[in-house]
């Protein structure tokens, strides 16, 4: 049986008195794929937010990897939603991603770090640009980059909140199927507003409006979708050439 990695139960968050996160019960198994989908202002980014323990939750229990969020996210690789930054600064793609090993000021990187900074860039296939100044790239090789980064200290767990906003439609397939990869290696928890590419990729889906409505198969969750969104879903899946309707 896979062993469970987080754990949130009978979770609840307010903002401002007003709920943002409202009874969720949410369990994360190694090596899984799961697609968190939801309204916008519906608690997704919070979700990941309390995963990390950088919100602290009004009720309930949190536990990551065994530990509070703040003992175990150094375990957890994280690609927020944005990363703003100078595109003319001068920092190329090798030393961006070797920020990913940072340990604090006075201390020195090794070989070991830079080591890992090589194998991370040849994981997301971006090696060849080690040496490329970063805002001379696409957005789908800044977001490979910031990948890198992500997964540089070798997580156990990788959080996107919505990692494909800034990528050309073309290249989403290359994206995911790079996702896929990493999953053989640690969970991955993705945040989406791309209903096609959770019929595609994902092993389960949790629909989430504040509530969590559905938490499970993907085969068995487009109702709850319709529920959610209060309305009928068509899929169009990446790499799939028509809609993809219940039965398919």
């Amino acid at each position: 049986m896979d062993r469970e990695i987080v754990s949130l139960k009978n979770l609840y968050v307010y903002f401002n008195n007003t709920v943002s996160l409202e009874d969720i019960n949410l369990s994360i198994k190694q090596n899984t794929f799961l697609g968190i989908i939801g309204p916008n202002g519906g608690g997704k980014t919070t979700l990941l937010r309390v995963i990390l323990g950088l919100i602290k939750p009004d009720r309930g229990e949190v536990r990551v990897f065994g530990k509070t969020p703040e003992e175990g996210r150094k375990f957890i690789g994280y690609l927020p939603q944005y990363n703003l930054f100078d595109h003319s600064f001068p920092l190329n793609v090798f030393e961006v991603v070797l920020m990913g090993r940072y340990r604090g000021i006075f201390k020195d990187y090794s070989k070991e770090d830079k080591a890992a900074v090589i194998n991370a860039l040849k994981t997301v296939g971006m090696f060849e640009f080690k040496d490329r100044q970063i805002g001379r790239l696409s957005g789908g090789q800044l977001q490979r980059v910031f990948i890198a980064r992500a997964i540089v200290r070798e997580p156990k767990l990788l959080l996107l909140d919505e990692p494909t906003a800034s990528i050309d439609p073309e290249m989403q397939r290359a994206f995911y199927d790079l996702l896929l990869k990493l999953k053989e290696r640690m969970a991955v928890v993705l945040i989406t507003h791309d209903v096609g590419a959770v019929s595609v990729y994902v092993d389960e889906i949790a629909c989430l409006n504040r509530r969590l409505f559905y938490h499970g198969p993907k085969e068995e969750g487009l109702d709850k979708i319709e529920e959610m969104y209060r309305c009928p879903i068509d899929l169009i899946a990446h790499g799939v050439p028509h809609r993809v309707l219940r039965g398919h």
